[in-house]
């Protein structure tokens, strides 16, 4: 199994704790409100939202995949970090096993938020995977947190 690593952080205008709260916690109900261009719902298949939980995130027609299924490896609130693993999905073609994702959110000196992901993409067997061929999916998820971003800023009491 090969893996590419991409890191990569960045600012917000939101205060931490609205931030990790809304990326985090609330993500399952914010998401598909505040990007519909991209999320048509997100289901938990398991669990209610700890460690440990599935949901499956659908995705609308066009997005270029369908859905995925992610498993919620860890939640903690007091260190404000969330890593997660994506287990199954159809944009995986037989390339992809999984990919996990380690977000940590830090006050920034500004007011806002710091956000940096590590994001690990693992393929099957000895595939090597390069930049960009997970440059789509990067962007895609790029969109994603910047429409809830705006959403966030607009709506201030969502």
């Amino acid at each position: 199994m090969g893996v590419f690593t991409h890191e990569m952080e960045v600012s917000s205008p939101l205060p931490t704790g609205k931030a990790f709260k809304s990326f985090v916690l609330e993500s399952d109900t914010l998401f598909p409100k505040a990007a519909p261009f991209a999320i048509k719902g997100v289901e938990y298949l398991e669990g209610n939202g700890g460690p440990g939980s599935i949901r499956k995130v659908t995705f609308v027609d066009g997005w270029g995949f369908d859905y995925l299924k992610e498993k919620i490896d860890d939640i903690d609130q007091d260190n404000l970090s969330y890593t997660y693993t994506v287990i199954e999905s159809d944009l995986f073609k037989n390339i992809i096993e999984k990919i996990s994702y380690e977000t940590k959110f830090a006050a920034a000196p500004n007011g806002g938020t710091t956000v940096k992901v590590t994001t690990h993409f693992y393929s099957v067997g000895d595939i090597e995977i390069k930049e960009e061929a997970v440059k789509d999916s990067l962007e895609k998820r790029a969109r994603v947190f910047k429409a809830v971003e705006e959403y966030l800023l607009a709506n201030p009491d969502a």
